[in-house]
């Protein structure tokens, strides 16, 4: 009975600081939390109801995924996502992405299957509709079948962390035309999947981030997304300096 408990204790505490580390990656990636703004333990915790250990523990593992740097006896500061780690998150995305699918043709379930094709018709019907916010969930969620089809949680785990580091520019480029366009893109590689055809899967997946990213480029997101980057920046270094003469 003792070790159960044990076991349930130890089982609580890493649930505890997986749920803080989550949520403080959540709000950097989702732009609650500004490039270079100082994230503070003791508010963190506060208003996660819990104490500064775990969000401690999340600061550490954020600085090793290169979204936050502790300096010492300073604090910890938000680095976030920058336009070259866009760039380079969907070049090797689409590789991984190429592989998926591939590995897909081996090992996707009927369920899965018939899941993805469903998703497919959904997001024709939200885009018919301009329902944009369906639309971004649905190709979450197509992501997320493809990689949970592969069979290999690796790959699995490094694909959803990508996919989930450019959500906000995801979000911008799935409101105009590319919407439709990346869900026949989707059907594309469905169909590959479906024919047992891991050669034109792969390709086909692969070219999917290389058309997004693409994309991007054309319609100047990325400029957009600098520019925002600066502001947030500026803000930063402009709050930063009030602490500075506030604490003197």
């Amino acid at each position: 009975m003792e070790s159960k408990n044990l076991k349930q204790e130890v089982t609580d505490k890493y649930s505890l600081r997986g749920r803080v580390f989550n949520r403080i990656r959540e709000d950097i990636l989702n732009g609650k939390y500004k490039d270079n703004e100082e994230l503070k333990e003791v508010a963190i915790g506060e208003e996660l109801g819990v104490s500064r250990t775990p969000v401690r523990e999340a600061f550490r593992q954020l600085e090793l995924e290169g979204l936050i740097k502790i300096i010492p006896n300073k604090g910890a500061y938000v680095t976030g996502i920058k336009v070259k780690d866009i760039r380079d998150i969907y070049m090797i995305r689409s590789k991984l992405e190429g592989l998926c699918a591939r590995w897909a043709c081996e090992n996707i379930s009927k369920e899965q299957l018939e899941e993805m094709e469903e998703n497919i018709f959904l997001a024709e019907f939200h885009a018919g509709k301009g329902h944009m916010d369906q639309m971004a969930e649905m190709d979450n969620r197509f992501h997320n079948i493809l990689y949970e089809s592969c069979n290999s949680k690796m790959l699995e785990h490094i694909l959803k962390d990508y996919h989930q580091y450019v959500w906000r520019i995801r979000q911008q480029t799935l409101s105009g035309s590319r919407g439709a366009v990346s869900n026949g893109e989707h059907r594309l590689i469905f169909e590959a999947i479906r024919d047992n055809d891991p050669d034109k899967a792969e390709q086909l997946a692969d070219m999917h981030m290389i058309n997004a990213y693409e994309n991007m480029v054309k319609n100047g997101l990325l400029e957009l997304f600098a520019e925002k980057e600066n502001e947030e920046m500026n803000e930063a270094e402009k709050k930063s300096s009030k602490k500075s003469k506030t604490d003197k």
